[in-house]
């Protein structure tokens, strides 16, 4: 980042011009609600070390009665109570225009080291078992520009969102980091009904889809037209990935007995079918696509494949690894 001796005329130069707008930050700001805001603004660096080091932390407060939490966790260098509809403004116009040219120009190397060692052997595999990567990606190609994107929890749900290629807005139903395995079959039958002109495409894994795998009955009564992708790699893929990375591939209760999901289907009434070979992935997929109603379709994936790339625990981001 340069040198620590700019890094300070620099962090005082900005002090120096937040100060000066204190007294008219304080003025416009009374009659606040009881509604707050806490704002940090960081700017941090590792050093030669590898150690985070924080240049300036900024911190905001909306409720006059707060003045307390001002450096309760984190110290500040320089604490501003306000409204921040009132103040990042007053702050913003006293900042210069910066394009960032040369930091956003030092991403395509990386970019380009991604996609070699990461995405091309995840989407456009030359050899082996089907990967889900590839999987989502012949979905995706063949979907109509509107599809809904609905997933489960686990790997599953990091690959369809990565790799599903999204045109129209509102288009991912997901749990984000606070769901539970189970959550894709039910979401999907409610996008079903909350969009009914579009095609609704769930995502699931093996383990998730078992977690309510009785959804079948109410797909068969409501006749909801879900288009189920299930990628079954016959593990709990996300905690055998942690097991792999940080157990030494000692894995324990994460294999995976599954049934027949063929006879499953069929006693619900749903077409089914099975790809275990990429030669016939995208024949399935149309098929998928073109059956009036719910579909199963039921893809063998690699059972060991992991999500890529991954920062381990108490790692910095620029210790980010591309395998296990």
């Amino acid at each position: 980042m340069g040198g620590g001796g700019k890094d300070m005329a620099n962090l005082e130069e900005l002090q120096k011009k937040i100060a000066s707008v204190r007294k008219a930050i304080q003025s416009e700001s009374s009659g606040l609600s009881d509604s707050k805001t806490v704002y940090e603004l960081r700017k941090s660096f590792l050093d030669k070390a590898g150690r985070v080091g924080q240049l300036m932390k900024y911190m905001k407060e909306v409720d006059p009665s707060q003045r307390a939490e001002f450096g309760k966790n984190v110290k500040p260098d320089v604490t501003v109570l306000g409204d921040c509809r009132l103040t990042l403004k007053l702050i913003t116009e006293r900042m210069a225009k910066a394009s960032h040219k040369e930091w956003i120009e030092s991403f395509k190397p990386l970019d380009k080291e991604e996609y070699d060692k990461v995405i091309d052997s995840a989407i456009h595999p030359a050899d082996g078992p089907l990967k889900m990567g590839e999987v989502v990606t012949a979905v995706s190609d063949a979907a109509p520009q509107d599809a809904v994107l609905v997933n489960d929890v686990g790997l599953n749900q990091m690959f369809s969102s990565r790799y599903f290629r999204y045109r129209t807005p509102r288009s991912i139903v997901t749990s984000g980091g606070l769901g539970t395995m189970g959550f894709c079959m039910p979401a999907a039958i409610g996008a079903t009904f909350g969009a009914p002109e579009r095609t609704v495409l769930a995502f699931m894994g093996d383990g998730g889809f078992q977690m309510n795998i009785q959804e079948l009955g109410t797909i068969m009564q409501t006749q909801a037209p879900v288009k189920m992708i299930l990628m079954n790699n016959t593990y709990l893929g996300n905690v055998r990935q942690w097991q792999q990375m940080m157990f030494n591939s000692r894995y324990s209760c994460t294999h995976m007995m599954n049934p027949d999901y063929s006879k499953i289907a069929a006693a619900y009434g749903i077409p089914y079918r099975l790809v275990t070979d990429r030669k016939d992935l995208k024949s399935a997929v149309d098929e998928m696509l073109k059956t009036k109603g719910a579909f199963l379709l039921e893809t063998a994936v690699m059972d060991e494949e992991n999500v890529m790339p991954m920062i381990k625990p108490g790692s910095p981001v620029d210790k980010m690894i591309f395998e296990i």
